[in-house]
């Protein structure tokens, strides 16, 4: 039987939806029925596993999974022995500090000798050790933001993206403790064979990820501004530079990246660039 790549992933939650969207943008065709809890893809050597969030790390390092997508705070808190493989560039968060909104939260110095609820101990706990804070920290599971409506404790840390979770239970985010989204981790040490299809698997994840961070954009302008033009959007390598019927025009077609678009227009259209189309990319080999 020819080896598989064994990736698990979050059986329901936030990260399901983006980790098999970006698996079907890579080419996996796989079907995920309610309840089940392995699906092999049709047209590539790999087998998902639907497993829970937080068990993901524990099952890498047990090695009934190969690799698995988590999200980052999950994957620090967990310290399995498991190697960062590849940032995924979705499901962004991150990890923070909320008190009561009617407090006057002054800096980390006003968690000293409080009671933190949350359900990522391990990174509080490093937290307060950096910035010099000794208070007590309840681990709880779910539900962390009632905490101190129910006086279980004067503070929370949990997962923000948002912050309308905390607002509607009297709540107001005061420190980020750590930036989150979802990664792939893996074994540190996978045989050759699955090594392959990794290697294979991450080619079409670059590809999928290079694809959404930039457009392909068509434009017209004058000949005099090609120079400019280049240096502003030189694209993969250089532009394609086609004439056009119309004498002293030509048109550019080249890439911009997603952060830069609009001031990058905004330039264009300044040196005289016209008809200007931006397409999205599907997929992106550099």
């Amino acid at each position: 039987m020819d080896s598989l790549l064994r990736i698990a992933i979050q059986k329901s939650g936030r990260l399901q939806e983006g980790s098999l969207q970006l698996l079907k943008d890579c080419g996996l065709s796989i079907s995920n029925g309610r309840d089940q809890l392995k699906s092999q893809a049709r047209n590539f050597p790999v087998e998902v596993l639907f497993l829970r969030d937080d068990d993901i790390p524990q099952y890498v390092e047990d090695r009934v999974a190969d690799v698995g997508v988590v999200g980052e705070n999950v994957w620090v808190e967990k310290q399995r022995n498991n190697s960062l493989v590849r940032r995924l560039d979705f499901a962004k968060c991150r990890l923070s500090i909320a008190v009561p909104r009617g407090e006057t939260y002054t800096g980390t110095n006003w968690l000293k000798g409080k009671n933190i609820a949350t359900s990522y101990p391990t990174i509080v706990r490093h937290f307060l050790q950096k910035q010099g804070v000794e208070a007590g920290i309840h681990e709880i599971s779910g539900s962390v933001e009632i905490a101190p409506g129910i006086g279980l404790a004067d503070a929370v840390c949990d997962i923000v993206s948002t912050g309308s979770t905390l607002m509607s239970n009297g709540l107001k985010e005061v420190e980020t403790v750590m930036n989150s989204e979802a990664v792939l981790i893996g074994s540190p040490d996978l045989e050759e064979s699955k090594n392959y299809i990794l290697e294979k698997l991450l080619f079409r994840i670059e590809a999928v990820q290079s694809a959404r961070n930039n457009k392909y954009i068509l434009l017209n302008c004058p000949n005099e501004s090609i120079p400019k033009i280049q240096s502003i959007i030189p694209g993969m390598n250089s532009p394609t530079i086609m004439p056009l019927g119309k004498p002293g025009w030509s048109s550019l077609h080249s890439v911009v990246n997603e952060n830069d678009f609009w001031e990058k227009i905004d330039l264009l259209k300044s040196l005289g660039a016209q008809g200007i189309l931006v397409v999205p990319i599907e997929k992106m080999i550099a």
